[in-house]
């Protein structure tokens, strides 16, 4: 298993829920943390504690990934001070739960700017260093949404299975070069996104942030191509290879569809 004791690992999104939860797992094990999200006042709380807990250096930039220009700032900002990083978590992301057309055109170029787009650029720009070093590695976060068709999700879960289907096609190119892509497949986690993303989701399992975190750096530490979070989701994703896909549709919409209420159309 892979060590980064005294490395730099830089994570997006990473005041809050998953992303702070990643902090944390890789600081206990001793890396050093660059930490990037919107909330400068979120990030500087959450740096402090990291320190204080557990000795570890941490260097904050705040930015909005959304936007176009960002990924090429935020890696300027990084070479400018010196850093270099070694592992690279990509969890910063958007979603909604809703009717296909209650969202407008710019909503829709917002997550994909964020989701994909980022995450793209991102990995273009750090990952030349891993592979001349032969070392470290991307989590990518992606979904169990990306396992299946989800009516009332269809956007988010599109760009959560282009983030799997990403991560295991570089998998299959650089890990041989000594760098791993692990895509890290969540469920229902308990975070700040359900209110974002207007999602309705009393009653279903749901896992913390912290599961999420620990079972994600454990499989790439090992090595994994993808690590679906629990084994209830890694049950559930073997449904789409079992039935139909037609089936499978169906099933997913009528469960969505009355988490989901309508706005502009029934």
């Amino acid at each position: 298993m892979k060590n980064y004791k005294g490395k730099n690992v830089l994570i997006t999104g990473a005041s809050s829920g998953i992303g702070a939860a990643f902090a944390h797992e890789f600081a206990q094990r001793g890396s050093n943390l660059i930490l990037t999200a919107r909330s400068t006042d979120k990030l500087e709380a959450l740096a402090v504690k990291l320190r204080n807990q557990y000795g570890v250096t941490v260097t904050v930039f705040t930015g909005d990934l959304a936007q176009k220009e960002t990924p090429e700032q935020l890696y300027g900002q990084i070479k400018k001070a010196g850093l270099s990083v070694a592992v690279l978590v990509n969890n910063a992301g958007i979603g909604m739960w809703t009717h296909f057309l209650e969202e407008t055109a710019a909503d829709y170029e917002a997550m994909l700017e964020l989701n994909i787009n980022a995450l793209v650029r991102l990995t273009q720009l750090f990952i030349p260093e891993m592979l001349e070093n032969k070392s470290g590695g991307i989590i990518n976060i992606a979904s169990t949404g990306a396992l299946q068709p989800c009516p009332y999700v269809a956007v988010y879960c599109a760009s959560k299975a282009f983030v799997l289907s990403f991560s295991e096609a570089l998998y299959g190119e650089y890990s041989h070069r000594g760098v791993t892509v692990t895509a890290v497949c969540p469920g229902n986690t308990t975070t700040g996104f359900q209110a974002v993303a207007k999602a309705d989701t009393a009653g279903m399992p749901s896992d913390t942030p912290e599961k999420v975190a620990k079972a994600g750096v454990k499989a790439f530490l090992e090595g994994q191509n993808n690590k679906i979070i629990g084994r209830g989701n890694y049950l559930q994703s073997l449904l789409p290879r079992a039935l139909p896909r037609k089936t499978m549709i169906k099933i997913v919409a009528t469960m969505m569809g009355k988490k989901v209420k309508p706005k502009l159309i029934s």
